[in-house]
């Protein structure tokens, strides 16, 4: 009994440590002003190949200021391309994140397809991209996120990979709708006026699916399904804080996902529902 209660606390203890030197500060504190717009670090841009091999290229976004960051492809919808979502990509960039907003093989790719490029593009950035990009990517620390198809390859690719650290579906769209096997936390974005992939049989079925990570589901009030592709504070707000703390483990962030900081904000005129499973 005494060896199990010693074996018992010591691994608690080193889930513990793991947990505490996984979590990594970047950037001032955060502000509700500095969440609403573009973040405190200037970024450059590197454009990729559609000729690369796994996905159809892109433009890599990271920070000028020298340091290690996590990193977070993008996809885009269907019929879509990089352009339609490049802006969440640059600014989750200006917040401390090396972002790729990618194109896919083709732009009528389905979400599995786009699951596997995602993870394609994943690794471009970490192995292939140029030197200065490769030395400031922390590769252990790892996202994804999409639009339409690309929200649904999110969910896939989640579901493939339970070493990711987050996932963000923006008004995402798949045939199925159950992500019960999905540890990866989930920011799921639905709009009250999507009629392509509509909140009450895509991203709301897909939040209910999730037993196994922590998750939250934002529906955007007066919105549509393509709001996603141009800029949107109330995507960048959460999509950023929410990145950062599961990406990063900054739990600096979490009063506005959990808070009083997030109470203030997320009302009836933002969204029309607001779920989530804090305490983060």
């Amino acid at each position: 009994m005494k060896v199990f209660k010693f074996l018992l606390l010591f691994i608690v203890t080193l889930m513990m440590m793991v947990s505490l030197a996984s979590a990594v500060e970047i950037g001032p504190n955060p502000t509700s002003s500095l969440l609403n717009d573009d973040g405190p670090f200037s970024v450059s841009s590197s454009s990729v190949s559609r000729y690369v091999s796994g996905f159809g290229g892109g433009t890599i976004y990271y920070p000028t200021t020298s340091g290690q960051y996590g990193v977070i492809a993008v996809c885009p919808g269907f019929t879509g391309t990089s352009s339609s979502i490049s802006w969440f990509a640059r600014r989750l960039a200006t917040h401390g994140f090396v972002t790729i907003a990618m194109n896919t093989n083709s732009t009528l790719d389905y979400p599995s397809s786009r699951a596997t490029q995602l993870a394609a593009a994943l690794r471009y950035v970490i192995n292939s991209s140029s030197s200065t990009i490769r030395a400031r990517v922390r590769s252990a620390d790892r996202g994804v996120a999409g639009h339409s198809m690309g929200g649904g390859g999110t969910l896939i690719a989640s579901a493939n990979d339970s070493t990711l650290r987050v996932g963000v579906p923006m008004t995402p769209w798949n045939t199925y709708t159950s992500f019960s096997s999905v540890r990866v936390p989930q920011m799921i974005f639905g709009a009250d006026g999507d009629t392509i992939a509509p909140y009450a049989s895509h991203a709301r079925p897909f939040y209910n699916s999730i037993s196994l990570a922590e998750k939250a589901y934002g529906l955007l009030n007066s919105a549509t399904h393509f709001t996603p592709n141009s800029t949107d504070e109330r995507i960048g707000r959460y999509g950023v804080a929410f990145a950062k703390r599961f990406v990063d483990g900054d739990t600096r962030y979490t009063p506005f996902l959990c808070g009083s900081e997030h109470t203030s904000y997320a009302t009836s005129l933002r969204f029309e529902t607001f779920l989530n499973t804090c305490p983060y």
